[in-house]
């Protein structure tokens, strides 16, 4: 999977951010409490959404089912100044109700479209690195992306996302 400059950055990081969340120094798993502390801290961490995106973003961790696996991918190889507005892509998410006040506080915030595509994007991607989550009809498109001999249908999928980019009035690329 190629991942646009920005995504190939922040994935790691954010992949980072969980696993130093994840332990204490005995070694105990204390991840759930450090994800209720960032969500309840989340108002306060607003500043860092421009220059630590992936800091903040692991408050939506377990929190964001995705609709659209093609939308996901899509975003996943566009880069920040190229995304959608927030809008467009809203129905290709779905949050549980303490992720949806997160998402709601975010849109409030200067930066917050940017920050909320960005964090969903990084959960999808980290959800597919790690574990392949959704139905059996997401699988189908994860498996024709993930698959060794899988350019044409990778080619299928982009020229599929870039029309439903295209119908949301983006300009296609090259």
């Amino acid at each position: 999977m190629t991942l646009s400059y920005f995504f190939e950055d922040l994935k790691k990081a954010y992949q980072v951010e969980l696993e130093d969340l994840q332990d204490d120094s005995e070694g105990r798993n204390v991840l759930a409490a450090r994800l209720r502390d960032k969500r309840s801290q989340f108002a306060s961490l607003m500043p860092m959404i421009d220059s630590a995106p992936e800091m903040v973003a692991v408050a939506f961790h377990g929190g964001v089912t995705f609709l659209n696996l093609q939308a996901m991918y899509m975003l996943s190889i566009t880069e920040p100044e190229e995304f959608p507005a927030w809008h467009e892509l809203a129905h290709a998410v779905h949050f549980e109700p303490w992720a949806k006040k997160l998402a709601d506080a975010a849109l409030q915030e200067r930066g917050g479209e940017r920050f909320l595509i960005t964090s969903v994007c990084l959960e999808y991607l980290h959800g597919k690195t790690v574990t392949n989550h959704g139905d059996a009809r997401d699988d189908e498109t994860l498996d024709a992306v993930d698959s060794e001999d899988g350019n044409e249908e990778e080619q299928d999928l982009e020229e599929a996302g870039a029309d439903w980019l295209a119908e949301q009035g983006f300009d296609r690329r090259g």
